[in-house]
């Protein structure tokens, strides 16, 4: 694989982690790239930027002309920082140190995840380790969204951002048209050393704060999110030949006569996978999971692919999908949409009745899509018996739940929680709420994406063995397998701290957990999510079982993905909105044929940016949902609502609406009738002379006091309070903050 040109800021933290690895070597500029497998001019041209960065802020030494050395210092380290809501920090610098504590005054004028020089502090008695920024070596970001207050000489911007706790000075000269109180984007242009705050120019005005089109283009930004392609890009994907050839569908194993369907939700329009099904002579279920072959199209390092590199995923924010590939490849030649010939990239599967896979089968395929089918059309069919392809439809659901149930005594833990979706209008206003749950329909097509992913990961991550080899005339088995590369998605074992957290939590409420080993703590978790179920206590549980397991995340480094209990696990059904997907659609195609393709250096980058930008985009869609939230209950101030308390902390506590899953805050000091005092251990706050508790999972009656759409934050009190507001949405003024 050509190598896609990495950000600075990657490379940088490559090199400096490399020569920390060799610390008793030296390296010229060559033999570094050698040795990291930089292979283009451009790369090397940063290499030598970095190497001469690095002397000059003391990291390396150039113990002879051109010769670099790291310089080791117990006293500094380097990492990422991040930031809390009250304006200290920490800095991650090590998977296997504990992080560093910065206080809020020693963060010098380092901003949200930019990369720091730390000075360790010398330790006091058996305190926590703490350190004080010395250096901003990279900034993470140089764009910020924020609200502008403009003054006659000067202005600020407030940034959306809560782990920004400095305002941004704006001249007169370069408010770029905006008005007080809009919301703006802005770049930053310095930070000197005498000055308390940065200084930073308005580079584009979104408009009055609370509209949906202000609020959701300044979340876009806010992440980085592109609104369109870039126009060279959608030409290339528009040039690209989207006939289906002779020549290569005598490539292909041939489905088109095979009973063929997908099954998506009811708006979507990229339909990467495909089920089909047939009764073979031997007696066997011949089940295919077919899906897009947008390898076919997408040539690796061309401009669409560096393209798709940079996105990573498509991102679902609630009123758009910012996808990952133009909509000529993403809803259209890719689409595996109903009665048109497909070509897809195929796991093929011979189940018995009990669910039992006799063999298997991985290759390039060419189908026809018989039918389109909505969730809600196959849940229809699974429910009455009645329907298209009803026979298919049932055959497959009763097929989908030995698998599950096999899941289930290989410690799988089975999450159902319901997901929030709106209704919105012409204009993207909110003006209802529904949940998505998880029912059968749902369930078959995530059994059998699940038994590809898992079946592409062991034929990957192990090696050839017998019937797993492609048999067909068109594929060749490969004999050297000594480098088994695959982009796995792994999930680490919870550690013991977060599940004995989680056990004692329980147990308040009567549910005894056996967390003495990894089989036993996956089953006692199963049992309490399902002991809970339409308890008071159901969502807190949840959420907090949900916390206690790590991020999942790819990596060419396998560790079993110990949420599903498969010790091989991928993505490989998701190529449309997936880029590792892409990834194994390569790594597979490439094995098949007896070829490597790429590297694990590579391939290891990749999986670090798309687990990122995975990240990024969870984040974006959540502030995305929030602030629907925020605007669907702004007309609603001085109502009571039946409400669960779904966090309690020092500052306040939490409440959840039942009926549409809106969260807002009861802050302490708000709380009416008496003294309450937050007892931490129990997750509670209990009143001084009433003894009158408010606990983690009450059912309680709230009133809605503001809807904050700048802060995207509701604000409630307790019915009994006598504290029920019947005031308009408000924006609440913000504190004054750090350098204002």
């Amino acid at each position: 694989m050509s190598k896609n040109k990495k950000p600075q800021r990657y490379l940088f933290e490559e090199v400096l982690d490399f020569l920390k690895h060799n610390d008793s070597k030296t390296f010229n500029y060559k033999q570094l790239g050698a040795a990291m497998e930089i292979n283009t001019d451009g790369e090397r041209l940063q290499l030598i930027e970095i190497l001469d960065t690095l002397k000059q802020q003391g990291f390396v030494i150039e113990k002879e002309t051109g010769k670099y050395q790291i310089k080791e210092s117990k006293q500094y380290v380097t990492g990422t920082i991040d930031f809390t809501s009250q304006a200290a920090a920490f800095v991650v610098f090590s998977e296997t140190e504990d992080d560093i504590f910065i206080a809020a005054r020693k963060t010098k004028d380092a901003l949200q995840g930019d990369l720091v020089k730390v000075y360790i502090l010398p330790r006091r008695g058996g305190k926590r380790k703490e350190g004080e920024v010395v250096e901003v070596i990279k900034r993470a970001k140089t764009e910020f969204v924020g609200t502008i207050k403009i003054n006659p000489k000067f202005a600020f911007v407030i940034a959306d951002s809560h782990k920004l706790h400095v305002d941004f000075f704006i001249r007169t000269s370069e408010i770029n048209g905006a008005k007080d109180g809009q919301k703006v984007l802005i770049k930053l242009k310095e930070w000197k050393a005498d000055e308390q705050n940065p200084t930073a120019s308005v580079v584009r005005v979104f408009g009055n704060p609370g509209e949906h089109k202000t609020e959701m283009n300044a979340i876009m930004a806010e992440y980085g999110l592109p609104e369109h392609f870039p126009d060279a890009i959608e030409y290339e994907a528009k040039k690209i030949p989207t006939e289906i050839t002779a020549d290569e569908i005598a490539k292909r194993r041939d489905f088109r006569k095979v009973t063929t369907f997908t099954i998506d939700p009811f708006d979507a329009k990229d339909f990467d996978d495909a089920l089909s099904i047939q009764k073979l002579e031997n007696g066997f279920w011949e089940v295919g999971v077919h899906i897009a072959d947008v390898t076919h199209y997408l040539e690796p390092n061309s401009a669409l692919d560096k393209e798709a590199v940079q996105r990573a995923t498509s991102v679902y924010l609630v009123d758009r999908v910012i996808p990952m590939l133009p909509e000529v490849l993403s809803n259209f030649v890719c689409s595996l949409r109903p009665h048109e010939e497909k070509y897809t990239f195929s796991a093929v599967f011979q189940l018995d009745d009990e669910g039992v896979i006799h063999h298997q089968w991985f290759g390039k395929t060419i189908i026809y899509s018989d039918r389109r089918f909505s969730y809600e059309e196959v849940q229809t069919v699974i429910e009455t018996g009645e329907g298209d392809y009803k026979d298919e439809i049932l055959v497959l659901d009763r097929l989908a739940k030995k698998l599950r149930a096999e899941r289930v005594r290989q410690g799988s833990i089975f999450f159902d929680k319901a997901e929030v979706k709106f209704n919105l209008d012409e204009e993207g206003n909110p003006i209802g709420v529904f949940f998505k749950t998880q029912k059968d329909a749902h369930k078959l097509i995530e059994d059998f994406m699940l038994l590809a992913n898992r079946k592409v990961a062991e034929y990957l991550g192990k090696g050839l063995k017998g019937d797993e080899v492609d048999d067909s005339p068109k594929h060749t088995a490969q004999t050297d397998t000594s480098k088994n590369l695959c982009v796995y998605r792994i999930h680490d074992i919870p550690n013991d701290e977060k599940l004995q957290e989680l056990s004692a939590f329980s147990a308040r409420f009567g549910y005894q957990m056996n967390i003495s080993s990894k089989q036993k703590a996956v089953q006692s978790i199963n049992k309490l999510l399902t002991d809970v179920k339409d308890k008071k206590e159901q969502g807190m549980i949840e959420l907090l079982a949900v916390r206690s397991m790590p991020k999942a995340i790819y990596t060419t480094k396998n560790a079993g993905h110990y949420g599903l209990g498969f010790e091989f696990y991928t993505h490989f059904t998701s190529p449309i909105r997936r880029y590792p997907d892409v990834l194994v659609h390569r790594l597979l195609n490439a094995r098949l044929h007896g070829k490597v393709y790429s590297n694990q250096n590579d391939l290891e980058f990749l999986c670090k940016h798309s687990s990122e930008m995975e990240r990024m985009a969870a984040e974006a869609e959540r502030a995305s949902i929030k602030y629907k939230q925020v605007e669907f209950m702004s007309d609603k101030i001085g109502q009571t609502f039946d409400a669960v308390i779904s966090g309690v902390t020092e500052w306040g506590i939490y409440a959840e609406i039942v009926e549409n899953r809106c969260e807002g805050m009861i802050r302490n000091r708000d709380i009416k009738g008496d003294q309450y005092f937050f007892d931490e251990e129990n997750y509670r706050y209990v009143g001084k002379n009433s003894g009158k508790i408010y606990s983690l999972g009450d059912t309680v009656k709230i009133v809605v006091v503001s809807a904050d759409l700048i802060k995207k934050q509701l604000n409630f009190n307790f019915e009994d309070d006598g504290s029920a507001s019947s005031q308009k949405p408000k924006f609440v003024e913000h504190k004054k903050r750090r350098g204002r």
